[in-house]
């Protein structure tokens, strides 16, 4: 059996809860959206298992938060509040404006240069 996690270690309370930034927007997005009433939390739960278990997943669980914003917008495109290629489509808008975005300064959607003027 393998050893029990000791999660009162200084490494463990150390250790960032997220590794990138956009995992905890996705993790608060999904709380947020849960908070007003667009989905209850065994939908989420459901959501998320279907993801989770696709062929493909690592078994090492580094691709979880790919899973947990796939079972997000797949969510929210089965009830009709935001379709994949609007998803996409602002993701895109976001990329652009943040190659356009000087160092340093926040990236906003208004930075895109395709934006419509």
């Amino acid at each position: 059996m393998p050893d029990a996690v000791d999660t009162d270690s200084p490494a463990s309370r150390d250790a960032p809860v997220f590794a990138e930034p956009w995992q905890a927007e996705a993790f608060a997005m999904t709380v947020a959206l849960h908070d007003k009433g667009l989905f209850s939390w065994s939908e989420w739960a459901d959501a998320l298992s279907a993801e989770v278990k696709k062929p493909g997943a690592a078994a090492d669980g580094h691709d979880y938060y790919e899973h947990w914003l796939a079972a997000l917008e797949g969510l929210l495109a089965s009830k009709g509040l935001a379709h994949k290629s609007d998803v996409d489509a602002l993701a895109q808008a976001w990329e652009r404006a943040a190659h356009a975005t000087p160092h340093g300064k926040p990236i906003l959607l208004e930075n895109d240069p395709h934006a419509a003027r």
